[in-house]
């Protein structure tokens, strides 16, 4: 059972990772900086390897992540995550 204070660690842990996905999609070379830069559309990332898995089950079940395909969670409940 993961603790209260490892699910929150693990939970700002995964924001950052989140965060830091986003920022170095939006910033690659490939995109012009013309038109108007745009959100990443990056949505759903591989949990920091830090925690274990009892931990990212313990915040799906929380609600405050939730499970996509192949080993990717997303903030939030999602409607078409995996059971």
């Amino acid at each position: 059972m993961a603790t209260d204070e490892e699910c929150k660690s693990a939970y700002k842990a995964f924001k950052k990772r989140l965060k830091l996905t986003r920022l170095d999609e939006e910033s690659r070379l490939g995109r012009s900086p013309l038109t108007g830069g745009g959100d990443s559309g990056i949505e759903s990332i591989i949990p920091p390897r830090e925690f274990p898995q009892e931990v990212w089950d313990e915040l799906v079940k929380r609600g405050q992540l939730s499970k996509d395909s192949d080993g990717f969670y997303r903030i939030g409940t999602f409607k078409g995550g995996i059971s």
